[in-house]
């Protein structure tokens, strides 16, 4: 039976639920607030140069094409995938070296700048693996109950969970040099952690990237919710951008629509939440509604860092790699002042965008497109950054001369955009700028994870990286394979429950 279904919000996980929603024939409106889709997952288009707004590389895309597969569609007919085999260049104070997924290349690399840890990589592709296989099917179902870890899928997964141990000290069983380590444990930025506090369960973020490759869609990763928007309207179902909603329509605890700026109302018989999950219980549910998950509540829990971005549009081209990481010379002091003591480094740790080398697309002919991110504190840090800005992104600039070579980079810029967390908060509407959302400490996680099926309102459902298995573009993807299977589920439990009207007629 067609069910009326609304998300609110665009982004990957919001159009992905959308996709698989509207291809089982639903009637499915998607009110996205800003006037572009995407979300955090959107593009910025300055004078004909194109930047991700935040995500710029797709991860285990078999995810996203199961996606497509289960709406008839085939993913490449859509986007143009390229591997980029050379992920990533590590730049540290006294050594430079690419990191590729060439298990036998990447060995020998390791053995050239860290004799003796080579075979440590080899078992930990190995038994990094094991964790991976164990975890995913966790990663792929519900888990919104207690006795959900009783489940034989978890048990058998708990020895892979490394539970009571950090990242890096995960790390640490297979590596001894320090820089090793941190060149397996950097990836603890993309839940804007710190290696030192993130469970050492997430060891797999590195394996990941070893073992299923990183891709560059031409036109940028924002190219995914733009495919998947097409296929939702191919589908039947609308997308309605600069369309913001003011709250939920709530009939006691029961959703039944959204109660939208313009003043006009929505009705829905379910209604899938894609904004940032703090923001949006914080502003679209009036206060004194929510227990759990109460203003004062969501401020207590713990939350990602913010990121520091420069989107430049420059009239040459680096021979520079796609992708670059300068790490702080003191890089664990450098990720304290990010995470617990919320201050501003003085030495950032620099990640740098280099698409145009890959990717004509996005920059006029002899021209690039460069993103740069550094992470800072979020908002709980009360920065003021009105008047730090400038400073900071000075810093930013000098530490890039110094360390990379990206050289005289100033003389050569012809566009220039700068996101801070209060412009993460303010334009982006994500809670306190934490760009990666709630945090993932094991308090946070699985069942301590705001639902997929939310606990504090009816009919209303989660996707997102707020929600279960976390952030990131492959589990935000497989949030909405969970969300929209339950609510499924729901819909088919509730006709098997129906009282057949033959039956009613006698009854009568």
């Amino acid at each position: 039976m067609s069910k009326k279904i609304i998300i609110v919000g665009a982004g990957p996980g919001g159009l992905a639920a959308a996709m698989l929603l509207s291809a089982k024939g639903n009637s499915v409106t998607v009110v996205e607030k800003q006037s572009y889709i995407g979300g955090r997952n959107s593009s910025i288009k300055l004078d004909g140069f194109t930047f991700d707004m935040g995500p710029t590389f797709l991860s285990m895309p078999h995810i996203a094409e199961e996606i497509f597969e289960a709406c008839d569609r085939d993913l490449h007919d859509y986007m143009d995938l390229r591997e980029l085999k050379d992920m990533y260049e590590l730049i540290f104070p006294d050594k430079s070296f690419m990191v590729t997924r060439d298990q036998e290349k990447m060995k020998r690399t390791i053995e050239r700048y860290f004799p003796g840890d080579g075979e440590g990589y080899v078992r930990f592709m190995k038994e990094t693996e094991k964790k991976m296989n164990a975890l995913t099917p966790i990663l792929q179902g519900k888990m919104d109950r207690f006795y959900h870890y009783l489940q034989w899928k978890v048990i058998k997964a708990l020895p892979q969970l490394s539970l009571g141990i950090s990242l890096y000290d995960q790390l640490s069983r297979f590596f001894k040099a320090e820089q090793l380590k941190l060149a397996f444990t950097f990836q603890s930025k993309y839940l804007g952690m710190s290696p030192w506090e993130c469970p050492g369960a997430f060891s797999i973020l590195s394996y990941m990237e070893h073992a299923y490759g990183i891709y560059h869609p031409i036109g940028g990763v924002n190219q995914l919710p733009k495919a998947m928007a097409r296929v939702v309207e191919e589908n039947g179902g609308s997308i309605q951008l600069g369309k913001g909603v003011q709250k939920l329509w709530l009939e006691g605890k029961k959703v039944v629509g959204v109660l939208m700026e313009d003043g006009t109302k929505m009705e829905a018989d379910e209604v899938i939440v894609n904004g940032d999950f703090a923001h949006v219980m914080t502003n679209l549910v009036d206060e004194g509604i929510l227990k759990k998950y109460s203003r004062d509540k969501l401020e207590k829990k713990k939350y990602s860092c913010s990121t520091f971005m420069i989107y430049l549009g420059l009239d040459r081209v680096y021979d520079l790699p796609h992708h670059t990481i300068i790490f702080a010379d003191d890089y664990k002091k450098n990720v304290e002042e990010i995470t617990r003591t919320k201050k501003l480094s003085e030495d950032p740790s620099i990640y740098v965008q280099n698409a145009s080398v890959t990717d004509p697309t996005l920059a006029p002919d002899g021209k690039s497109a460069l993103y740069i991110l550094a992470p800072v504190p979020n908002n709980f840090s009360d920065i003021d950054w009105e008047t730090h800005k400038d400073a900071f992104k000075r810093l930013v600039y000098d530490t890039l001369e110094k360390k990379s070579g990206f050289k005289d980079l100033q003389d050569h810029i012809e566009v220039e955009k700068v996101l801070t967390p209060d412009d993460w908060e303010k334009e982006v509407l994500v809670y306190k700028g934490a760009t990666f959302n709630l945090g993932h400490q094991l308090s946070q996680m699985m069942v301590l994870r705001p639902h997929n099926k939310f606990e504090e309102l009816e009919n209303c459902w989660l996707v997102g990286g707020g929600t279960h298995p976390g952030s990131g573009l492959p589990t935000i993807l497989e949030s909405a394979r969970i969300t929209t299977d339950l609510l499924e589920e729901k819909h088919r439990n509730l006709v098997k429950n129906e009282v057949p009207s033959h039956r009613l007629e006698r009854a009568q």
